[in-house]
């Protein structure tokens, strides 16, 4: 797992030579991962914290046209294009048997199981669509398809920030710690490396930020 402290010692010696909006988003996103480090006895706001982070690296201008899930994927693609050296696919795979596994197979992550629970449909097709979802994160597995993998893992956190975000669930509540503590862990390990690959990359490559620093 990248060091923050390290990233935040990288960060300062290279932002001079960057060009806006990039330190923005690098400088944005460390401060949310070293604001998650305090809270490592609240998984609820240590995951919403990850989240921030995460956002505050990918999100841009055209926010409010396009739905968050479309930015991300985007996001994901950059990112692969950029990281040669395969950190991403080495921190997925590493943990696929432990908790992105889980989180894969946790159908309480799944937007269709929630549709289905509220539109009372008793018809199955949740059901066929998460098989296929779960073999589909397999044979990516197997096959070394990093944008898969990363594609499904990013929507199930997805799923689980509009859980709690939009107060589907109780604070410290015990009907979803599973996929707390497997997300919390999937977001210690990728996003740290999603920053560092930013830093490497120039600004260009991301765009402008949805909101720009404008002082006073």
């Amino acid at each position: 797992m990248t060091s923050l402290e390290a990233l935040k010692q990288r960060y300062r010696a290279s932002r001079d030579g960057q060009d806006e909006p990039l330190p923005i988003r690098i400088h944005r996103a460390v401060s949310w991962l070293v604001r998650s480090e305090q809270e490592a006895n609240d998984p609820d706001a240590q995951f919403l914290f990850l989240w921030i982070a995460l956002n505050a690296a990918y999100a841009s201008e055209f926010g409010f046209e396009r739905s968050e899930r479309e930015q991300g994927n985007e996001f994901v693609r950059k990112l692969l294009a950029l990281d040669t050296a395969g950190r991403l696919q080495s921190a997925l795979f590493q943990q696929f048997s432990g908790p992105i596994r889980t989180l894969i197979e946790n159908r309480f992550v799944f937007e269709p199981f929630w549709k289905a629970a509220r539109d009372h449909d008793s018809s199955g097709t949740w059901e066929t669509r998460f098989a296929a979802s779960k073999k589909s994160a397999l044979l990516a597995v197997m096959e070394k398809r990093t944008d898969v993998v990363l594609s499904i893992v990013l929507d199930r956190l997805y799923t689980l920030r509009n859980q709690i975000v939009h107060g589907g669930s109780t604070w410290n509540g015990s009907a979803n710690r599973a996929q707390l503590k497997d997300a919390v862990l999937i977001m210690q390990t990728i996003t740290p490396i999603i920053v560092e690959l930013m830093m490497e990359q120039g600004a260009e490559t991301f765009g402008p930020v949805a909101y720009p620093y404008l002082p006073g």
